[in-house]
């Protein structure tokens, strides 16, 4: 048989051996019977990794909660690798799971694929390829700003990419997207995946209300640009779709001129009806551009990670005061300026902190620079990061609350679980949002009411105690079920098929027909634990 091959055709095998038996080698042992050995003749096989690092980093995430190992880890240098990998899964008789990971900043293992392949995104954004935006599948997107007569400015975003980033790159334009997180190590693709809330939320809506167009790549392997004109259907269901339709690849963000200070105000409350009857007054009035709240209990800290704002003579007034009164509430605003309007601000602050009702002589301000402020979690993340406090359990919860029920909630949770209890350790938000800056179209979930409450218990823990505070969020939930509050969860997650439902509500048949028009065979995101 041998004489009958020339010499080329035995060189072309040999290489063709050759380069499989090297992707082998770095691939073993691979025990894992859900994806088949005939991924390692497929162009991103050298791009697979099943190393112990690889996959104990993505076994994992921010929660420290739950552990999923997966079989292996694709790094993409561009978008085709993740098309592949798709296509390759849907064209299996029993396909296999894939997740894309972002920064890893899920709490339940939302971002994680049992036995399955972990699409680490921030690979990407080592193969940008700027020049390529409109038809990118060759790298990323990176972030690259620009004009329309139609949409005014914008940004075109890889899904891969952090905010903090986004942020820095569009200053350098005097420009900024006008909706946030507290936080900003996130991805766009992730923030987007959930809604992306945080105190402009009641202005501008959360970040799925802000975003002109996406590139989609279901879970068929489709690559699909969308918006609310094009694709409309894909387009809507990936905003809030909690990763079940498709991995977003480039997002286009609005933009708005970016101001260059704040000036930051935090004022106390011991009565939780004046604090919330006045939160809701300042997001029905134009003048602010933040409007958040906390709560202030003597077992926490006082200037907690989300952000140092108390000197130490004002933190000895306030330790006073709740000795006093045990639970406090801080109502936080911001007005945004810039040199053009430094000279009227405080006269317009002091217009919109008239009338309101917070304790007298315990109103606190700083005047800090725009990014600071959008920044001013890092410092808090790492100083802990240095103790070695960041990188532990974090059992959160968060709600939304129907303005109708946040007395109840007050009374039945702030004050009867969590003040009485004494295992909080972690801040406490508690703010407040119109329903009319959300799309119903897109697949987020929330209240039916007007006017909504965003409420997060931001519990962290160690190793050992985590299911103390997770026994709490149990005893908050069923509370809040008993009570009648028609609460829905932000960052969901159940056990079970029918509280999924429940928590869909109305929204769960197009959701189910979502699903199954652009992942019928259920391979995206399995660690949400909707479908499977």
């Amino acid at each position: 048989m041998s004489k009958l091959l020339s010499p080329s055709y035995n060189f072309i095998i040999f290489f063709i051996i050759s380069r499989l038996m090297s992707i082998i080698g770095k691939l073993k042992p691979w025990n894992n019977p859900s994806i088949p050995y005939e991924i390692l003749s497929l162009d991103i096989a050298s791009k697979l990794s099943t190393n112990s690092d690889s996959i104990s980093e993505t076994s994992t995430d921010f929660g420290k909660i739950v552990q999923e190992i997966p079989a292996a880890v694709l790094y993409p240098s561009s978008i085709i690798d993740i098309v592949e990998l798709i296509k390759f899964s849907y064209g299996l008789s029993i396909p296999f799971h894939i997740a894309a990971r972002g920064h890893g900043h899920s709490i339940r293992g939302q971002a994680m694929a049992q036995n399955g392949v972990v699409v680490e995104m921030n690979s990407l954004n080592n193969n940008n390829n700027n020049n390529n935006i409109n038809n990118n599948k060759n790298g990323s997107c990176g972030i690259r700003v620009s004009w329309d007569s139609s949409l005014g400015f914008y940004a075109d975003v890889g899904g891969e990419q952090l905010w903090i980033d986004v942020l820095c790159a569009t200053l350098e334009h005097g420009l900024s997207p006008v909706s946030w997180t507290d936080y900003l190590y996130l991805t766009v693709g992730g923030t987007l995946s959930n809604a992306g809330i945080s105190g402009q939320t009641f202005r501008h809506g959360p970040q799925i209300s802000n975003v002109h167009e996406m590139d989609v790549i279901t879970g068929k392997g489709e690559f699909v640009t969308c918006s609310k004109h094009k694709n409309s259907e894909l387009f809507f269901a990936v905003l809030g779709g909690l990763g079940q339709f498709g991995i977003i690849t480039r997002a286009r963000i609005v933009l708005d001129k970016a101001p260059t200070r704040v000036k930051w105000v935090r004022m106390l409350y011991v009565d939780f009806s004046k604090f919330t009857k006045d939160q809701e007054h300042l997001i029905s009035i134009d003048g602010l551009d933040y409007v958040e709240g906390s709560l202030m209990m003597e077992q926490s800290s006082l200037n907690n990670w989300r952000s140092s704002f108390f000197s130490p003579s004002n933190q000895t007034k306030i330790a006073s005061l709740l000795s006093q009164n045990g639970i406090i509430y801080c109502l936080e605003m911001v007005k945004y300026y810039d040199d053009q309007t430094a000279n009227t601000v405080d006269e317009e602050l002091k217009k919109l902190v008239k009338g309101l009702n917070f304790l007298p002589g315990f109103i606190f301000k700083k005047d800090v620079t725009f990014v600071d402020f959008l920044n001013r979690v890092r410092s808090g993340e790492l100083e802990l990061q240095s103790k070695g406090q960041w990188d532990v359990p974090h059992p959160w919860l968060n709600l939304f609350v129907p303005k109708s029920n946040i007395m109840d909630f007050n009374a039945g949770v702030f004050v009867d679980i969590i003040l009485r209890q004494n295992k909080t350790t972690g801040p406490i938000l508690v703010y407040p949002t119109s329903r009319k800056k959300w799309d119903e179209r897109m697949s987020a979930v929330i209240p039916e009411e007007e006017t909504f409450y965003c409420v997060g218990l931001l519990h962290s823990s160690g190793f050992n105690d985590w299911k103390n505070l997770d026994d709490q969020n149990e005893e908050i939930l069923n509370y809040c079920d008993k009570a009648g509050l028609k609460i829905k969860q932000y960052l969901p997650h159940y056990k079970t098929k029918e509280d999924w439902i429940k928590h869909f509500g109305k929204k769960w048949n197009i959701f189910q027909q979502r699903k199954s028009q652009f992942d019928p065979k259920m391979i995206l995101s399995p660690g949400q634990r909707i479908f499977n």
